[in-house]
């Protein structure tokens, strides 16, 4: 176990019993302000405590929690030491008086020291370099020096110990000289704590590395507080005549200072530390504003009237409200420009990009470049989601994967539209923010790839309708060549041959009629054939009988539902058509599952639905009946859409134009 923790863990061990005997001194003092006391006290110093021992286990070997827990002993040590005096009136024989009596006069600076070697060491536990040394030198020799002078003051003790003698006793020409150097210490303490806090802005100013600048930053924040404490004081007296108000600020301060310092060391990355520096500096400036106007209006009217008027004053403050209402926002852009320069170069960008994209002057697939360019952040990327699509793709269309990088989804009417993925550089909080106000270009972007997409696909159908075209030609020419014009060809020969023979009787008049009556009703069904390709004969009767005649060939069962049978020849042909390569399919690639067909039509739509429960995973590849299958749909001017997941079986819709 490292050094530090055990010191931090003797600490807290201490702060405890200290708690544990301000209990027993509040308890002793009988007193319901004694107990309050105690209380105020423990709230204050026992969250640090904690907080410090949190630090202390998770870098133990750093001094950092340590004195985040003599941080907190120190606002215990207070309560207690004003339980003390009350409790020794009621119990005269409490131990540890002299004890006492010693470290009340002059021990007061030793309270401030730990909060000043915080300052000083933090983040990582070490000195900013050799001349700081001698500060950390002086808070320990300045206060002990004062306490050993202050015990030579020949004064009484406060009571309840004026009757309790001094240990320490020099000859009166002495006691001023010391008095004077006790009094010279003051100013050169006062030193020491201004160059602790001196020691965080050269930290600030040093570090290079973004993870140090965010933990001064969040030290920073916590200690914020102090002057939101002088803010409550203030509004304290102008609106309850005392500073009741303080021990809501001292009581923040006390828990704000170790919670910032244990979220600095251990999690500097849960918020944009940025955003919340800005947000307290500009909602500190609006009130500092409101309490000055309300203090000078209190003092006008009270000129004006011969008396204080609070309700004039409130609704003079009321309107200066008002005033700032609508200047809030250039003040927080003023704060963001000097606090939170990164969402001010962001803003301002995205702000550039739309209206140059509206004048004409820019693209909205500039977005990607605008953003790397105000983040400085060459590894982020913009990503747009295509209507039915999870993936994401970039601004050409190119699929995108985010890996473990932050993915701060782009929201536009309640749907995902896309995402900004996180590269090397800004807070969540930020990207969440920039992904808000880029919605607007990250939806025109979308649109455009959508149509691109739209008019590539159109262009590539026609392609291959044309080819479907010339192979079906190729297919039927050589069809009939080989079928039914090869059978007329030699029947006309025959017959020829035949005509040539009858004078002389070497012909068989009846076997030749037969055979040419047979050959005659081969080609007539080879040409039924070919033309059922073209469009099924079994469609003179609707397009129901013709699915029922269609599932009849289908060795699995077939579930029909067809409520739209009067349809125009193209819509019911297409619609069989849809019917019959799914069906088919499903037989192929589903094994033995059932198959349902559903046929309805709604006003001027047709919806064609096939469904099987086989083991899903189609898909719509390039060459694949599918693929003709939606070319055919989208000739017609309708839309295919295949649903095949992994074990979830298959459904096949097309919607279909149908013109009343």
């Amino acid at each position: 176990m490292a050094t530090p923790r055990l010191l931090a863990s003797a600490a807290a061990v201490l702060a405890c019993l200290l708690a544990g005997a301000g209990a027993l001194l509040a308890v002793l003092a009988d007193d319901g302000g004694a107990m309050m006391l105690f209380a105020s006290g423990a709230a204050f110093g026992l969250p640090s405590v904690g907080l410090g021992m949190v630090v202390a286990a998770r870098r133990p070997g750093s001094v950092v929690g340590l004195l985040l827990v003599l941080v907190g002993m120190t606002a215990v040590w207070l309560a207690v030491s004003d339980l003390y005096p009350p409790a020794f009136t009621r119990r005269p024989d409490l131990p540890f008086s002299e004890l006492y009596v010693l470290l009340s006069r002059g021990g007061w600076m030793f309270l401030y020291v730990p909060a000043a070697l915080l300052m000083i060491v933090f983040p990582d536990g070490r000195l900013p370099g050799r001349r700081w040394r001698w500060v950390t030198a002086g808070l320990f020799i300045v206060p002990a020096v004062f306490m050993l002078i202050a015990e030579f003051d020949p004064s009484r003790y406060a009571p309840p110990f004026e009757d309790m003698p001094h240990l320490l006793r020099l000859p009166e020409p002495y006691v001023s000289v010391l008095q004077v150097g006790g009094l010279s210490l003051l100013p050169v303490f006062l030193g020491l704590l201004i160059a602790s806090a001196a020691a965080v802005v050269v930290r600030y100013r040093r570090a290079t590395d973004e993870v140090r600048r965010a933990q001064l930053k969040w030290f920073a924040l916590g200690a914020a507080f102090l002057p939101l404490t002088l803010l409550l004081c203030w509004a304290s007296y102008l609106f309850l005549d005392g500073p009741d108000l303080v021990v809501v600020g001292l009581a923040g301060m006390a828990l704000a200072i170790p919670v910032a310092t244990a979220i600095a060391v251990l999690r500097h990355d849960l918020y944009d530390i940025d955003r919340a520096i800005s947000t307290a500096v500009t909602y500190g400036l609006v009130t500092t504003v409101l309490l000055a106007f309300y203090t000078v209006a209190s003092f006008l009217v009270g000129l004006g009237a011969g008396r204080t008027s609070p309700a004039a004053a409130a609704a003079a403050t009321a309107v200066c409200a008002a005033a700032l209402s609508p200047l809030r926002t250039r003040l927080q852009r003023w704060v963001d420009r000097r606090f939170y320069p990164a969402r001010q170069a962001v803003l301002i960008a995205v702000e550039e990009l739309r209206s140059r994209t509206h004048t004409g002057q820019a693209r909205p697939e500039q977005l990607e470049a605008t953003l790397r360019a105000a983040l400085r952040d060459p590894m982020l990327r913009v990503g747009y989601r295509l209507p039915g699509t999870s993936a994401l793709v970039d601004a050409v269309g190119d699929p995108i994967d985010p890996g473990e990088a932050h993915v701060a989804p782009v929201r536009l009417g309640g749907h995902d539209i896309g995402a900004i993925v996180r590269g090397t550089s800004g807070s969540r909080e930020l990207l969440r923010e920039l992904a808000s106000v880029s919605a607007l270009l990250v939806e025109v972007v979308r649109l455009r790839i959508e149509v691109n997409r739209a008019l590539d696909e159109a262009e590539a159908s026609r392609a291959r309708l044309l080819h479907a075209g010339y192979e079906e030609r190729r297919r039927l020419e050589r069809d009939l060549h080989d079928g039914a014009q090869q059978r007329l060809v030699s029947l006309g020969m025959a017959i020829r041959l035949a005509q040539r023979h009858l004078a002389d009787g070497t012909v068989d008049v009846d076997d030749l009629l037969d055979q040419s009556v047979a050959e005659l009703a081969a080609a007539v069904i080879e040409l039924r054939q070919i033309a059922h390709g073209l469009r099924p004969s079994s469609l003179d009767d609707g397009l129901g009988n013709a699915l029922a005649m269609l599932a009849g060939k289908v060795p699995v069962p077939v579930t029909l539902d067809v409520a739209a049978d009067d349809l125009p020849d193209d819509v019911a042909m297409t619609a069989y058509y849809v019917a019959s390569e799914a069906m088919t399919n499903a037989v192929k690639h589903a094994g033995l599952a059932a198959i349902g067909v559903r046929v309805s039509r709604i006003h001027d739509r047709v919806t064609v639905q096939i469904s099987d429960d086989g083991p899903g995973g189609a898909t719509i590849r390039p060459g694949n009946g599918l693929a003709g299958l939606a070319d055919r749909v989208n000739a017609a001017g309708g839309a295919l859409r295949l649903s095949s997941p992994a074990g979830g079986g298959t459904l096949v819709e097309a919607v279909l134009p149908c013109a009343s």
